[in-house]
């Protein structure tokens, strides 16, 4: 499967996500680019992050989370 632009959308999200501390969530605003507005939305309903626009990782959101920045620094 290649990487489409929505996966590179959801990818790079998840690569925010602060790995050190879980108590570090982020809040896509509304006045984001419509890009990373719809990737928080996908990841939400993927059940990888708690609210539609952010929150926090779930438990499956901190593993792909820590897969995407370990793919981030191998690549």
């Amino acid at each position: 499967m290649p990487f489409d632009d929505q996966l590179t959308d959801e990818l790079n999200l998840l690569t925010q996500f602060n790995l050190k501390n879980e108590q570090d969530g982020i809040k896509v605003h509304q006045d984001a680019a419509a890009e990373l507005i719809a990737a928080a939305e996908r990841l939400h309903g993927k059940g990888l992050i708690t609210q539609v626009d952010g929150g926090y990782l779930t438990d499956l959101g901190r593993k792909a989370a820590e897969h995407s920045q370990a793919l981030t620094t191998i690549l």
